[in-house]
């Protein structure tokens, strides 16, 4: 590689760090409000699902020792 385009390289990360700023926006409170709700949704049907799979593999477990 030439000089010059290894410069160029360089420069990428560095504009990409430049550039990349965190926004932080004032969120209405019914907006936070939703989002705690589906998080609270979300833990229980991630809850569900792996108490299901739980079940399926001790079911497979006991018909496998029968």
């Amino acid at each position: 590689m030439t000089k010059s385009v290894k410069a160029r390289l360089a420069l990428i990360p560095a504009a990409l760090a430049a550039t990349a700023g965190s926004a932080y926006a004032a969120v209405p409170a019914n907006v936070q409000t939703a989002l705690d709700d589906l998080s609270a949704d979300a833990l229980t049907v991630a809850g569900i699902v792996l108490a299901a799979v739980v079940a399926v593999y001790a079911f497979k477990f006991i018909r496998k020792g029968l």
